[in-house]
This record gives structure tokens, C-alpha cells and sequence, in this order.
């Protein structure tokens, strides 16, 4: 029988209850964004090209609010968004370079797809989800609750652009739906504590099988943790032997887990400004989006740029085995590069 009982971290919050805090809310000065700018031209003086280093991109003050964030990450709310940088400012590439220099002072980033790409773009590729190698992040489709594929510490978003309507971002905490589950429907948590089977979707390590096994809950350390990846995983993963698909049992354990994310008195709605940066907890806030609309100018479309962080090792929680498991290609370096893609 696995610990059910009632989380009351911080990270257990309700989105009304905060949804107009200044908690999670961190403006950025007059004085970080000068540190910013000359860390800009600095990189630009001695024409350095991503990955550069964090000490290519030095922020004697602002890194040390930055250094904070684990705290806010790890023990409280779970997410921050960063406000303040002048979009209009920059070009797209100095946009990249500001957000790729503010994010190593955060952790180190990881490859996010077979690309092998540190920086990731978040835009609509006009892909469809009946290819099985597609993610939702390159359609304009809605995305329902979901953790990012590996568990990554961080996922970061900068917007460079917003959609002409609609795209916005919704975040949950997992540790609330899984007291409401605890509550409403007691006979899930085994079943969510229980291995699932997953589709790489063609991101599998050369050599490595592509499926793989994992619990969508685990306790480990004092710490709960949650790994509710998009739905296309479980579905697809059929195509790898039907024995591999989803039990009725866990496909309503799924339904049930999207249905308590989704409800208004659970979530919070998050509207980007261009030159937000959002941090979230991959281990513990599920992340959404609504679909939009976008702008028929290649120019003008919605664009996010996106990093997987990994913390370093003292500022990591605690993972249970069978997520170390998975753990341990974030400690490799993210998703291994393939020449074919």
C-alpha cells in the first residue's frame, strides 16, 4: 500500500487562492536588467554562440535572486515567472542569448528532443498528431495537464511572440490532484503509484527499447512526485504491441487526473507578456495550454523558447529508483541527438 496521505506543502495550492498573488510574480529591476544588458554585450563583443558558459554571462547581483529560485521552486509555490525585460529591445537571437544565459545561472540544460536542441522553439510546425514522432508543442492544438517527457528538474519558457489569439498557459499543482483523487477516488492512488507504459514517439536512446515503464506518482524522500506526461505517449505506445496499452482501469485513473486539472477551482491561468520567462517544477506543477490562433505572417507567429534545466546535485530532490532510472538521461545530457533527425 503506498503513503496516501494528505500533502500540505506549500506546492498544494488552489488557483484562485493565488491567482492574483504577487507570490510567484518577480519583477526584474532597473538595476537586473542593466546587469542583463551588459551581460548581452559582452557575449556579443567576443561573438559567442550557444552553449556558452555561465561565466560568459555574468550577473553579479541578479544571480543571486536567481539562486533563490530553488528555494521557490523546491519548497514553495513550485513556479515563478519573471517580468520586466524589454521585448521590443531586442532581436529574436539576443532574445535567445539573454534567456540561454539567465537559465545557466539556474542549472544546466539538457537536450529536449532528437534535434539535440539545448534551446528548444515552441511554435507551430504545421505537424499532425497521427505522426507518431509529433509533439503538441509544434501543432496550434490544446495541451492538456501534462509533466514534460523527462523529469528534468526545470522547464523554462521565454515569450518572444504571442499568438493572435488565445495560447494560454495554465499550470496545476499535481500534489493537490493527488489529495482530490485521495478524497473523491481513493481507489486510483495504487493504480496511479503502479508502472504505466510509454512511447519514446522515436526519442528513445539508440540501443534502448522504445517504450518505457513508469508510475505517475511516487514517494520518495519526504517528497512526492509526479511524472503525468501527454496523453499521446500512452496512446501511441500501442504500436509496439497492443499488449502495451492503457488498462481500463488506468485510462480512467488518466481521465479522472485531467478532469480534477482542468477544473477551474484547481487551476491557475497564466497570460504571457513578450519577454516573460516562467520556471516550473517538472516534478510537481502540470503545465497546459489552450489552442490559439495564429498570425499568418511566418514573423508574427506565437514563439516560446523552451529549456529542460537540471539542478545542480545539491539543489536536486530525492527520486525514487524507477525514476532515477529515467533520471539518469537527464544526467547524461537530455535526449540523445540523431543525425537522421
Amino acid at each position: 500500500m503506498v503513503n496516501d496521505s494528505l500533502i500540505n506543502e506549500r506546492a498544494a495550492w488552489f488557483g484562485p487562492d493565488i491567482q492574483n498573488s504577487s507570490e510567484w510574480l518577480m519583477h526584474l529591476e532597473k538595476a537586473d536588467l542593466d546587469e542583463i544588458h551588459s551581460a548581452l554585450q559582452s557575449v556579443k563583443e567576443h561573438n559567442l554562440k550557444i552553449p556558452f558558459n555561465k561565466e560568459d554571462f555574468s550577473l553579479p547581483n541578479l544571480s543571486k535572486k536567481i539562486v533563490s529560485l530553488y528555494d521557490v521552486l523546491e519548497n514553495q509555490l513550485g513556479f515563478i515567472l519573471l517580468r520586466g525585460i524589454d521585448r521590443d529591445r531586442y532581436t529574436d537571437q539576443e532574445c535567445e542569448l539573454i534567456y540561454w544565459g539567465i537559465g545557466l545561472h539556474l542549472g544546466r540544460p539538457v537536450s529536449q528532443n532528437t534535434r539535440g536542441h539545448l534551446l528548444g522553439h515552441v511554435t507551430d510546425e504545421g505537424k499532425k498528431m497521427s505522426d507518431p514522432t509529433t509533439r503538441l508543442y509544434q501543432t496550434t492544438l490544446k495541451m492538456d495537464f501534462h509533466s514534460d517527457q523527462l523529469p528534468v528538474d526545470v522547464v523554462g519558457l521565454f515569450c518572444q511572440r504571442k499568438a493572435k489569439k488565445g495560447g494560454a498557459s495554465f499550470l496545476v499543482s499535481a500534489l493537490t490532484i493527488h489529495n482530490v483523487i485521495r478524497e473523491e477516488r481513493p481507489d486510483l492512488i495504487d493504480v496511479l503509484h503502479s508502472p504505466f507504459n510509454l512511447d519514446w514517439r522515436g526519442e528513445n536512446p539508440e540501443g534502448e527499447q522504445p517504450w518505457y515503464t513508469c508510475p505517475m506518482y511516487s514517494h520518495f524522500g519526504g517528497k512526492l512526485t509526479s511524472r503525468l506526461t501527454s496523453r499521446a505517449f500512452f496512446e501511441s505506445v500501442t504500436r509496439h504491441g497492443e499488449h502495451l496499452g492503457l488498462t481500463e482501469l488506468q485510462r480512467e485513473a488518466l481521465d479522472v487526473v485531467q478532469e480534477i486539472g482542468e477544473r477551474e477551482s484547481l487551476r491557475l491561468s497564466m497570460d504571457f507578456n513578450e519577454g516573460d520567462i516562467q520556471f516550473i517544477n517538472n516534478h510537481q506543477i502540470l503545465h497546459a495550454r489552450e489552442d490559439f490562433v495564429d498570425h499568418e505572417d511566418p514573423n508574427l507567429k506565437r514563439h516560446l523558447l523552451r529549456m529542460w534545466i537540471s539542478f545542480p546535485k545539491e539543489h536536486r530532490r530525492a527520486l525514487a529508483p524507477d525514476l532515477m532510472e529515467r533520471y539518469s538521461y537527464v544526467e547524461r545530457g537530455g535526449i540523445p541527438k540523431k543525425e537522421v533527425a
